[in-house]
């Protein structure tokens, strides 16, 4: 997938912590979903999603789908 993250506005959960250990999504001008890790916010890899792959990620995180055993 070829993505341009140019103008992309980044946020992470009001829940995150100061530690940094954290992810940042931008949403995307063409309906893709961007996510970063917050310490290589710089320097690390993209991950970037289709919407119906994030919205099927945000259902299962809703449904408890992803708790820990």
């Amino acid at each position: 997938m070829n993505v341009d993250y140019t103008g992309a506005v980044w946020r992470k959960s009001k829940h995150s912590g100061p530690n940094g250990n954290c992810v940042e999504v931008a949403f995307l001008g063409d309906g893709n979903v961007a996510v970063r890790d917050t310490k290589d916010h710089g320097r690390g890899p993209i991950l970037a999603f289709t919407p119906g792959e994030w919205d099927a990620f945000v259902a299962g995180v809703s449904d408890g789908e992803f708790k820990r055993a």
